[in-house]
């Protein structure tokens, strides 16, 4: 039985200007109430498709990721026509489909729900329409095996056929502000260009709400659950990535109107053998106002509970690296791109047996 652990945890502190970079149902920046005070909060979802969008820009190559999509007939019908231009394309994708167990698939719309797919399974589906196969078992299996990168990172969850399911290697927490926020609004008109010159009036009027926050932001990712479906040469630049995504992304809410696109104020990356750690609980009280601002106590709550919580419950990690500044005691700080490095070398090393219980 293999009993091996190493995890990645990353703690980021970002602090944002006036935003809104994830709203509610009403459109409103969403809040939680945590330690008994309201704190501005983004959701793991924004900041996980923040992520996946980062993984396009360039980190993670075409073949390495999927597509989640109801147009799963399309993306079959594509890799059809490249192996048989002649064939009838969406015709042979449905059956594909159908025949890997999937329900409720038409031609025009695809499915009824969201479907993760990587490249190769929609390329491995496609072979075997072309080719006429009738084995079902052997559809399924096809759209089971070669998931993608961010598959593996983020999981599927297929409610039809549980079987189709992946177990996400990534975990990433709701990011809460070190402190109690209360919302604003802004009050704003836009002028319309042609109204006559004796009309004073406005020609729109608005209000758009918004908080600014110091963001405790934390993520983990399971390096052996990506061995496991990605191979062990994969997972040191698949945990660079995925660190380097959530570092430097943002989701994009109101990001027009607010210009709010800012880098962490301080990073602290961990390797762990034994289990994730979210030291959230820094900041269950509240950070209070001061002329220091909101970065530099932030930094301090943090270091000084990591140091609790190792010396009282779990081990101090393995291996870990500090970008920025204000996180030293806890390792050494580096430039982010250094750092990266360093942590694609430290797991490489770990998993090859020199550090993982």
């Amino acid at each position: 039985m293999d009993n091996r652990r190493l995890y990645i945890d990353l703690h980021i502190l970002q602090t944002v200007p006036p935003s809104c970079v994830n709203r509610d149902d009403t459109g409103s920046p969403k809040t939680a109430i945590y330690g008994g005070t309201t704190r501005a909060r983004v959701s793991s979802q924004a900041w996980k498709r923040a992520v996946r969008m980062m993984f396009r820009d360039g980190l993670l190559g075409r073949e390495q990721l999927g597509e989640r999509t109801k147009k799963i007939v399309a993306m079959v019908a594509e890799e059809v026509t490249a192996l048989a231009p002649d064939a009838d394309a969406p015709k042979l994708a449905k059956k594909a489909l159908e025949s890997a167990g999937l329900k409720k698939v038409t031609e025009e719309k695809g499915t009824d729900a969201l479907f993760f797919m990587s490249r190769a399974q929609a390329r491995a589906l496609a072979q075997l329409a072309v080719n006429g196969c009738g084995e079902a078992k052997e559809y399924k299996s096809a759209i089971k095996s070669a998931p993608s990168v961010d598959m593996v990172l983020f999981g599927r969850m297929v409610a039809s056929d549980p079987s189709l399911n992946y177990d996400a290697a990534a975990q990433v927490a709701h990011s809460i502000s070190t402190h109690a926020v209360q919302n604003e609004y802004d009050y704003f008109t836009a002028m319309d260009d042609l109204a006559p010159e004796d009309n004073a009036g406005a020609g729109h009027l608005g209000t758009v709400e918004y908080n600014s926050a110091t963001l405790y932001r934390y993520a983990t990712v399971n390096a052996l659950e990506l061995e496991k479906h990605l191979g062990r040469a994969a997972v040191p630049d698949v945990v660079r990535a995925f660190a380097e995504a959530m570092i430097r992304s943002m989701p994009t809410g109101k990001q027009n109107t607010f210009a709010n696109r800012t880098l962490p104020d301080a990073v602290y990356v961990a390797l762990r053998d034994d289990q994730p750690v979210n030291l959230c609980g820094a900041f269950e009280k509240a950070v209070p106002p001061s002329e220091e601002g909101f970065v530099a106590p932030s930094c301090r709550r943090l270091v000084q509970y990591a140091q609790q919580v190792y010396q009282c419950y779990a081990d101090a990690p393995k291996r870990a690296f500090t970008v920025g500044m204000g996180l030293e005691t806890l390792a050494d700080a580096q430039p982010l791109g250094q750092m990266l490095d360093a942590l694609r070398g430290a797991v490489a090393t770990c998993l090859d047996g020199n550090g993982v219980a």
